[in-house]
């Protein structure tokens, strides 16, 4: 049986240090061999380039840029009239994974418009998300990369996401008919609003291309206090064959390096 792959997310661990490419150091020295990142966007593209050929780790996700963040904007993929920067914000996602040769890219579905109805603009909302997806499918396929999409809880993190179940990401998959097109499992989120682990792993494993994890409902390290049993769902990602990465999307009680016990009892473990 194959042991999980991890990857830092360098968006939520190691911010101790001022940029990413100092995290990616960091994580390479913690023993990561792969990393992850929201928005690399205000970062130079060649010092990125440079510290990933430096340190040899894979950098396996980054998401589309969020668009306007002050003005409310998470993501613009499901976002009636904002089509065209969607697309503009693609570009530069594949221009940023092109070049740090990264295979998988969130794309971010975005809110509910403020004063909108949520059942009056979901139709609405999921046509446009369906379009969108259908064209970056193609757009990615062409570089060989991933599209992910992925569910993100309305209870706690952002009532107003559009995307908040993998019932609903799992429809719109198919509704998009593009193998390229996976779906991205964050158990935090998934526990929140739906729970039955267990079983919805079981059910969308098919189609999940990426997992990221946290402990619930505090989003500490996975051995933190709280509802989930890591040790559990690792040994179920296990059992059922997936061969993707884990991003550690977490955050950490005190220091990174400090919070990392629990990983590396794993690889000492698997390693035995």
């Amino acid at each position: 049986m194959a042991p999980l792959k991890f990857c830092a997310n360098i968006s939520w661990l190691f911010t101790e240090l001022p940029d990413f490419s100092q995290r990616i150091l960091a994580a390479a020295a913690a023993g990561f061999q792969a990393v992850e990142a929201a928005w690399l966007y205000d970062s130079d593209l060649q010092e990125l380039q440079r510290v990933r050929k430096a340190t040899g780790v894979e950098v396996v996700l980054i998401n589309t840029p969020p668009g306007d963040i002050k003005a409310g904007d998470l993501g613009l993929g499901a976002v009636p009239g904002r089509e065209a920067e969607f697309r503009e914000g693609l570009d530069l996602s594949v221009k940023y994974a092109r070049a740090l040769d990264c295979k998988r890219i969130h794309l971010m579905a975005g809110r509910v418009p403020v004063d909108s109805d949520r059942a009056t603009v979901a139709k609405e909302m999921e046509a446009v998300f369906v379009q969108n997806l259908k064209y970056a499918a193609d757009i990615l396929s062409k570089e060989g990369i991933t599209g992910l999409i992925e569910p993100i809880n309305t209870r706690i993190t952002d009532p107003g996401y559009f995307l908040d179940s993998p019932h609903q990401a799992s429809a719109i998959l198919e509704k998009v008919g593009k193998p390229n097109m996976k779906l991205q499992m964050d158990i935090f989120h998934w526990q929140i609003m739906d729970g039955n682990l267990t079983q919805n792993i079981q059910k969308y494993i098919p189609v999940i291309g990426h997992v990221q994890i946290a402990q619930v409902p505090s989003r500490n390290e996975p051995d933190s206090a709280g509802e989930l049993s890591y040790s559990y769902l690792f040994d179920t990602l296990e059992n059922i064959g997936y061969q993707g990465y884990i991003g550690c999307e977490y955050k950490p009680q005190g220091s990174t390096d400090e919070g990392l016990g629990w990983i590396k009892e794993y690889w000492a473990h698997r390693k035995c």
